[in-house]
């Protein structure tokens, strides 16, 4: 099992940029895919981007794609999100997941507390 905690979020107007931070702590941490979603007001939570054990791979969700860049640092334990050219419907609460398979796939079955997103126009 592996506990995540984000950070990052914040409020940004449209055009700007974020980079949001996932913190693993437990061990083997470089064994898990990493992935993020989000979740907008009223709605499901949705698929971002992912990456597998290596780094290698990536995954993302045609919303976010060439605005968001997945990436990890599995010698502090922690997987970002840059995002750029941020959109108003952008506008979420952000969550981290540890998929214990490596896979940037998943499936995922730890979660962050998630951390909020606000994109102004």
């Amino acid at each position: 099992q592996v506990e995540l905690v984000e950070s990052g979020g914040g409020l940004v107007q449209a055009g700007g940029s974020l980079r949001l931070s996932c913190a693993a702590s437990g061990r083997s941490f470089d064994t898990y895919g990493m992935g993020w979603f989000r979740q907008a007001p009223g709605l499901e939570r949705v698929f971002v981007a992912a990456v597998n054990w290596s780094g290698h791979n990536t995954n993302y969700a045609d919303s976010v794609k060439g605005r968001f860049t997945i990436s990890r640092d599995n010698v502090k334990n922690t997987v970002y999100l840059q995002m750029n050219n941020l959109k108003p419907e952008d506008t979420a609460v952000y969550y981290c997941a540890a998929s214990p398979g490596g896979f940037s796939t998943g499936p995922f079955s730890s979660w962050g507390q998630g951390t909020q997103v606000i994109v102004s126009s």
